[in-house]
């Protein structure tokens, strides 16, 4: 069984145990889950698929956290003005969290 779901604009196609890296959020104190709401399709593997109209109602994906604060690899943003002398760098590196997906329910 698989889903397609929604989360902070982009589709990622999930199924039971697969591992996805996702933008960092707000997460309770005690929480160790994460529930994706936001469930775009579900399909079973043998050809039947479930289409929402955007989205599945009472459909979820829940899925463990595995590392709340991960950051991704640096990239340089440079600006440059060619015979001005104008030229700035700076870098940055994209905050993540990694989870595993536990359940589909649709």
């Amino acid at each position: 069984m698989y889903a397609i779901i929604e989360d902070s604009g982009t589709q990622v196609r999930t199924s039971v145990g697969d591992e996805l890296t996702i933008d960092i959020r707000e997460v309770p104190k005690d929480g160790s889950t994460v529930t994706f709401d936001n469930v775009l399709a579900v399909g079973d593997g043998e050809g039947t698929m479930t289409f929402g109209t955007p989205y599945i109602k009472g459909a979820a994906v829940t899925a463990d956290i595995l590392h709340a604060d991960v950051k991704g690899e640096k990239i340089d943003v440079i600006k440059f003005k060619r015979r001005k002398g104008y030229r700035r760098k700076q870098g940055h590196r994209q905050r993540s969290m990694i989870v595993r997906v536990t359940a589909i329910n649709a």
